[in-house]
């Protein structure tokens, strides 16, 4: 018997052999369709193939795509567990031709692979056609078909349709006849819905194009689309009639018997198939980037882990037991999907923190749950706003309440629950636009309102597609925007990060058909991305579906910056000590700026530590993790909160660098940060740091400037130009010029002494400019000097000369160095009773443009700007001195 992993190789290699191109499956988040909320057929990473938007070196293809249907239109959870075929997680086998091989070989290709290499018996199947397709009805004629198994169906169940516009084309089905033991008949008969004919290979002819006034062509470029569902071709294969019966489902159903103690195939089996299929969608979403939330893809997620745990609990598991479940999935499939082995410890982390989260809050929920069914009558719906308290007090989400009541064979009134939802949203409106906002920011509120949160891409790509949910210019909605127009565009799905946290918001470009915009910056408001921009050319219409690419250089650099400032706050803390805190932050793409609370300046051997630690870690060449707790235990791992950052329920813990005693559970992290931006893969992506400046920001708050990567290395090369030039002007080597400019310095310090010494001897000689010659005013000597050429600094010295000189008097010296004026007074120790050098001073100041000076009685000084003055100034104490 094969099992699904033979089956999947047997799939691939057969359509190799063909000259296919075996592509690995692409992401459960599509990149290309921003219809989608998850990837949910085979066709979805090709779609730019047969529209003719892109090429590649092949035009064959086959994959195993992983496929989840648990959100917006494709929906299956809430009758996963219950029926046989249904899942959120599922695999589509296809095979793809673009403008190659069409209807010829296609409808062989699927007749020889089921029945030579799967061998399943032919009488047992039957095929459908579009009901105009007699092309593909002779086909199956000629590969044996007898033709009352070959059905003509004129629904649209046998034409696809991308949308209401573009490819389309008529498909062919292959359905299995599991007996007439099973109710059901076959397809486009009345019975169609029993189970008796199962559906288990679909082509698309992909050869038309629809236009909006419902005409069609045939395309140029005709292409195939199959899909197979792997689960169901394997029940088929190993003889059941259902996909929980395969050996996969059959290893995961007993993996969750043996964690919870419970009969695998007993009355309890639908718990343990709930818990084994909701394993495989949140280990592939969460493998895939996607992180449970409380809106978007992310609330999705949430909702499937919290389905599979409550199955857990009613199966009485009282400990968290999803995470202990992964090793299986991961042994049964991690050979065909390696990314499931890459995130296990990730996955694990993840479900064990969000199963103890819930586990929390899940009696005292089913507690309110029951004690509201206590007042009902019997058979009536649990109301509305009973439900939506579930909700917001307990976060369950309706489906969940709905799960929890169909075993008590009861309903929910979900137009109440609807009606107390629209009372919070009116409630948070009325908050918002009383925060303090500008008025018109209420028009962010109704367009999350009306067309729901963006959902951000950027952690895991900056090339994606989204559709333009809103058009916004001078604060009202339009339809479109032409060239030229300043626009705000709404997005329902961005990669580009919008400003926040101290990280400056994303530039790029949004290309529409016919049309561009230049986005020059990202912000965010009431869920909304905000993308600001100008129409470069074309025109821009709500709705249309949109090329989103960042700019990929500035992010990178932006992404630098901001691991350098996690790296650079751990730094300072274990420099300066534990009170070092976050005060502010600025991570550009060509600087990074750093707040932190400290009292001094950083000495030179501090700076100069801090750099060599944050290198130090950067060569370390580290993965940066990030993963989603609740604060608390985040705060418990030891991580540090951002100044400035609203936290919810929940938060992005990001973790860089391996230090002997560090943080986190493992006890060896570095640095571990609440933080909601963008990232470096490994430490060694940010390539160097450089410290600029430190200076104070505040009072008690330091600030650092810096640089990374290549402004780091680009500052680095303009110093080292600079100390080249230097070098060759003093003919030194580099490593001499320390030692040169030092021994330049004591020169010049020695120079300076020698024409001090000389100024001061001219001074009193007599020369200089003045005189030393004494006068007798009232009944006290007086010398009086205006100098050239003598600094202020040395008036002191030639002030204390003079004293020694005359024994007893007064003295006054002016002083003109370069335009500079300076003047000093002096009064011998014998005169300091009768007359204060003080008084002198402010008696000369004014005459050469000074306002006063101050000093002791025996000797002040003071300034001026006007030397012209200097023999007024000289009168006015002579003045003051003959009383």
């Amino acid at each position: 018997m094969p099992t699904l992993n033979d089956i999947r190789s047997t799939f691939l290699n057969y359509f190799a052999k063909q000259g296919h191109e075996i592509v690995s499956s692409s992401p459960l988040v599509p990149r290309n369709d921003p219809t989608l909320m998850f990837t949910n057929s085979g066709m979805v990473q090709f779609k730019n193939l047969f529209t003719g938007v892109e090429t590649r070196d092949y035009n064959r293809a086959t994959s195993s795509q992983k496929c989840v249907r648990a959100g917006g239109k494709h929906n299956d959870l809430d009758n996963v567990g219950y029926t046989a075929r249904h899942h959120t997680f599922f695999e589509m086998l296809g095979n793809f031709s673009f403008g190659d091989y069409f209807k010829d070989e296609a409808i062989p290709f699927a007749w020889e692979l089921i029945t030579k290499e799967f061998g399943i018996d032919k009488s047992k199947l039957l095929a459908t056609v579009y009901h105009t397709d007699d092309e593909a009805f002779e086909i199956w004629k000629k590969v044996g078909v007898p033709e009352d198994r070959i059905i003509r169906i004129d629904t649209s169940d046998n034409f696809w349709q991308m949308g209401p516009t573009g490819p389309c084309g008529p498909c062919t089905e292959i359905f299995y006849d599991h007996g007439d033991h099973i109710w059901g008949g076959p397809p486009g008969s009345a019975d169609e819905d029993g189970d008796r004919f199962i559906e288990i290979w679909n082509v698309v002819f992909m050869q038309n194009e629809q236009f909006e006034d419902g005409s069609m062509k045939a395309l140029d470029m005709q292409s195939i689309d199959t899909g197979m569902g792997l689960e169901r071709i394997g029940a088929l294969l190993q003889g059941s009639h259902d996909n929980y019966d395969t050996d996969l489902f059959k290893a995961l159903i007993e993996a969750s018997a043996d964690v919870t103690n419970a009969d695998p195939y007993g009355d309890q089996n639908v718990h343990h198939r709930v818990i084994a299929d909701h394993l495989r969608s949140t280990s592939f979403l969460l493998s895939d980037g996607v992180m449970p939330s409380n809106d978007g893809r992310g609330y999705v997620l949430r909702r499937i882990m919290r389905r599979a745990m409550r199955h857990a609990h009613l199966l009485g598991a009282k400990d968290p037991v999803m995470h202990r479940l992964v090793p299986a999935l991961v042994q049964q499939m991690g050979a065909a999907y390696p990314e499931l082995g890459r995130a296990q410890s990730m996955i694990e982390e993840t479900l064990l923190q969000e199963e103890t989260r819930f586990k929390q809050t899940l009696d005292r929920g089913l507690k309110l749950l029951d004690d509201e069914l206590t007042d009902l009558d019997d058979g009536a719906p649990l109301p509305g706003a009973a439900a939506f308290k579930l909700y917001d007090t307990f976060g369950f989400p309706l489906d969940l309440t709905q799960d929890a009541l169909r075993e008590k064979g009861r309903t929910v009134d979900t137009d109440g629950f609807d009606s107390a939802m629209a009372e919070q949203k009116a409630k948070a409106r009325a908050a918002w636009a009383g925060s303090g906002e500008a008025a018109d920011s209420t028009i962010w509120f109704d367009i999350a309102d009306q067309a729901g949160t963006t959902d951000f891409l950027g952690y895991e790509t900056e090339v994606a597609e989204g559709q333009v949910m809103a058009l916004v210019t001078n604060g009202a909605q339009i339809a479109e925007a032409g060239a030229g127009s300043e626009v705000q565009v709404i997005l329902n799905q961005t990669p580009f990060y919008a400003e926040s946290g101290g990280q400056i918001g994303d530039r790029g470009v949004i290309r529409v058909d016919g049309g561009l915009v230049r986005v020059s910056d990202t912000r965010k408001a009431a869920g909304v991305f905000i993308h600001i921009g100008k129409v470069e050319s074309g025109l821009v219409t709500k709705g249309a579906a949109a090329q989103l690419e960042v700019d990929h250089a500035r992010r990178t650099a932006i992404r630098a910056n901001h691991s350098a400032t996690h790296l650079l706050h751990e730094a300072l803390r274990e420099v300066l000590g534990d009170h070092v805190a976050q005060r502010g932050s600025l991570n550009a793409d060509d600087r990074l700026r750093f707040d932190f609370s400290h009292n001094k300046a950083l000495s030179a051997d501090e700076l100069r530590q801090v750099a060599i630690d944050v290198n130090r870690f950067i060569r370390q060449n580290t993965a940066v993790e990030t993963r989603i707790m609740t604060p608390d235990d985040a705060r418990a791992l030891g991580a540090q909160a951002l100044f400035g950052e609203k936290y919810g329920d929940e938060v992005r813990v990001v973790s860089m660098g391996e230090a002997a005693t560090g943080k986190g559970q493992d006890g060896n992290t570095y640095s571990i940060e609440l933080c909601g931006g963008t990232h470096v893969r490994q430490t060694g992506d940010i390539g160097t740091f450089v410290i600029l400046s430190d200076g104070a920001s505040s009072a008690g708050v330091r600030r650092i400037e810096a640089l990374t990567g290549a402004e780091a290395f680009a500052h680095l090369e303009r110093e080292a130009l600079r100390m080249g030039e230097i070098a060759s002007t003093l003919k030194a080597q580099p490593e001499e010029v320390m030692d040169r400019i030092k021994a330049l310095m004591d020169e010049r310090r020695a120079l300076q002494n020698e024409v001090s010494q000389l100024k001061q001897q001219v001074a009193m000689g007599g020369g200089a400019g003045g005189g030393t010659e004494t006068k007798e005013i009232g009944g006290k000597t007086f010398l009086a000097q205006a100098l050239e050429g003598v600094s202020g600094k040395d008036l002191r010295g030639l002030i204390d000369a003079h004293k020694q000189k005359i024994g007893s008097g007064v003295i006054l010296l002016i002083a003109n160095d370069g335009g500079k004026v300076a003047v000093a007074a002096g009064v011998t120790d014998d005169l300091v009773g009768q007359i204060s050098a003080v008084d002198v001073l402010k008696a000369a100041v004014p005459s050469v443009g000074g306002k006063g000076g101050g000093g002791r009685p025996d000797m002040a000084q003071g300034g001026g700007k006007d030397f012209s003055g200097a023999d007024d100034a000289i009168k006015a104490a002579e003045a003051l001195l003959a009383g």
